[in-house]
């Protein structure tokens, strides 16, 4: 395979080469082509490229053709196929991003009736959120925060015919009134997810405007009460992203060391091993079984949760990259621990264990691999005594994995400013956001680009047409805030550095050198959407009330990937914002459904979807939009 094909980044690469193609392991990239694919997708199944496929009942698999009129058995067209295999695909983002929620406000309950090794990092944070809720702050952080969770909980269990509370808080009252007419504004996130699946059934809902529109309530539900209570809570319990220098890339996995991973989307116990490990005891259990140190080492989103608040030491030193690197991380011969929660562990996960000698432990009840029977499932009332658990399992793993498993030597490191978010960004202004928004209306930055991607195989190698889709942006003096898996390559590609400036087009990079800011800022998850919608909420407020779609900003998802990316890529059209995705979405084979997403809907939300495969054409697009709103503000 042509390494243009593989990924942007040397260092998996490097790994592919030297350790996994001569062990002759099964990997992503061989695999990725053995589907017959070769990035090519005249090679696919036509009818699966474009969503014209169903095979939901017994009657089926059925195929559509909405040029002939050939409907499934049922008599749904193709646009109604199409459809409803995305609502389902977005039940399936919301579940899993609102599985994490509930992890957390579990742990912040636990936290503050002080049963975890965690504590309220942030109090002053907590009694703002309660009070944008609406709930009294007059007494202890500890019944805040009981009380921010018992109200949390309560919305959640909404039915979806009782309007969510959370929402109601924290929208802002244009989208509040283009929802409700629209009969979009959501009640608890439990109950859209079932009205969701239950229209999903053969024969129950199969208008592709009425799935749709579905689609984009249970995506607002999901935003505002999974996202934004997710990572304000998780900012209370481990502290605010604020801006600090991380290592990052696969040069920070030394074999020398006994390596522990946490990987995936939960950073609870990660966050944990990193207490025990910065204490000499344990430094000294590791020096004891022949190792220099111990060392915890952030991965795909777990990691970002991680580096964004927390600072690098020798304990905590450093962050691999995202989902995609993850055989080439298990391949280098330096993990003695990979400990799995519930999101971006992959099934093929035993067999590099085996190769490469390291513990593979699920660390949560959803995830389970072939053949692992081990595993050690959160529980935040027990996170010590299972950080304590996990690092024990890796220090013995380490003198069998130092003599077996064969290191990679000399892997790339490199550099990221990560830890950006409102709270810091305003730091960063001043207090205020009027830099910012000087900067806008004076054209110094045309516009603003949440970068809230996966990374897939799909058209190019591994975060190959992110990057190129950032660089060109901020090359058009347009700011990008980073968010999700597009974040790890963003970061190991050196554009979340300040000397990144010199790739940014003259406004944008007399901005960053006056702030002292690189012209990527890494905005953290992907659960961090919410935080991007409430950003812009502020943005909206500061400038007089201007109505979000109105605003001279993009969402850009440049390599989605899966189920969570289809209900955030929804939830920014509901929410008003021009959005651009690539591969394209697997909705070609309804015209109708398309045309709702791509024209349509900038009448009915002022949010559209756009897609480009070429980078340059992508962020034409983009910037055209941006200008268009400029010349509407009349800035």
């Amino acid at each position: 395979m042509e390494d243009d094909r593989i990924s942007y980044h040397e260092s998996v690469r490097r790994v592919f080469h030297e350790s996994i193609k001569p062990a002759g392991i099964t990997n992503i990239w061989d695999r990725f082509e053995a589907q017959g694919m070769g990035g090519d997708p005249d090679k696919r199944c036509p009818f699966c490229m474009a969503g014209a496929r169903c095979d939901l009942c017994s009657n089926g698999p059925c195929r559509a053709d909405a040029s002939k009129d050939k409907r499934g058995v049922c008599g749904i067209t193709a646009d109604g196929m199409a459809m409803r295999m995305m609502l389902l695909r977005n039940v399936m983002g919301a579940s899993t991003y609102h599985y994490h929620t509930e992890q957390t406000i579990k742990t912040l309950r636990a936290t503050a009736s002080g049963q975890t090794p965690f504590s309220i990092q942030e109090p002053e944070k907590l009694r703002v959120f309660a009070e944008r809720l609406g709930l009294d702050t007059s007494s202890s952080d500890s019944e805040i925060a009981e009380r921010l969770c018992d109200f949390a909980e309560k919305d959640f269990n909404r039915k979806h015919s009782e309007p969510s509370k959370i929402v109601e808080a924290l929208a802002t009252d244009e989208r509040k009134e283009v929802w409700r007419k629209l009969d979009i504004f959501p009640g608890g996130v439990h109950g859209e997810m079932m009205r969701a699946t239950s229209s999903c059934l053969t024969n129950v809902d199969g208008y592709y405007q009425s799935l749709a529109l579905k689609a984009m309530r249970m995506g607002i539900a999901m935003a505002y009460q999974s996202q934004i209570v997710n990572e304000y809570c998780q900012d209370v319990l481990f502290g605010i992203p604020r801006p600090h220098t991380m290592r990052v890339d696969l040069g920070v996995l030394d074999p020398d060391y006994v390596n522990a991973l946490p990987n995936g989307h939960e950073p609870f116990l990660g966050f944990a091993m990193v207490q025990l490990a910065r204490k000499p005891e344990w430094q000294e259990k590791a020096k004891a079984a022949g190792a220099k140190g111990l060392r915890v080492i952030a991965n795909i989103e777990a990691g970002q949760e991680m580096i964004q608040r927390w600072t690098m030491d020798d304990a905590f030193s450093g962050f691999t990259g995202n989902w995609i690197t993850q055989e080439a991380v298990l391949a280098s011969g330096c993990v003695d621990l990979f400990a799995c929660d519930m999101n971006c562990s992959m099934p093929i996960d035993p067999l590099y264990a085996e190769q490469y000698r390291f513990r593979l432990i699920p660390v949560s009840d959803l995830v389970s691999f072939e053949g692992i029977t081990e595993r050690v499932d959160y529980e935040p009332e027990k996170a010590e005594e299972q950080a304590a658990t996990l690092l024990e399992m890796a220090i013995d793993n380490f003198s069998g994995r130092r003599a077996s498993a064969k290191p990679v030597s000399g892997l790339p490191t490199g550099e990221a400013v990560v830890g950006f978010s409102t709270e810091s960004i305003l730091e960063a202004l001043g207090g205020t956001l009027d830099p910012l928004l000087d900067a806008l209306k004076e054209g110094t930055i045309r516009g603003v680009a949440g970068l809230v991607s996966c990374t897939t195989l799909r058209n190019s190698g591994q975060d190959t047409h992110s990057i190129a889709v950032a660089k060109e942006l901020i090359k058009q003096d347009i700011l990008v805030l980073s968010l999700g898996c597009g974040n790890g390559a963003m970061q190991v590609a050196g554009l979340c550095l300040p000397d990144a400036v010199e790739l940014a087009g003259p406004g944008l990079k007399g901005l960053c050198e006056k702030l002292g800011v690189p012209p990527v800022l890494s905005y953290g998850t992907c659960t961090d959407t919410g935080r991007l919608a409430d950003l812009l909420a502020a943005v909206s407020s500061a400038l007089g009330d201007v109505p979000i779609p109105d605003l001279p900003v993009v969402a850009a998802a440049p390599e989605y990937m899966e189920q969570k990316a289809t209900i955030d890529a929804v939830f920014a059209v509901a929410l008003g914002l021009y959005t651009y995705v690539n591969p394209v979405p697997t909705i070609t084979g309804g015209p109708n459904l398309v045309k709702l997403l791509t024209e349509d809907c900038r009448e009915v939300t002022g949010g559209i979807m756009n897609v480009e495969t070429d980078a340059v054409k992508a962020v034409d697009g983009m910037l055209a939009h941006i200008e268009s709103k400029r010349k509407k503000l009349g800035i």
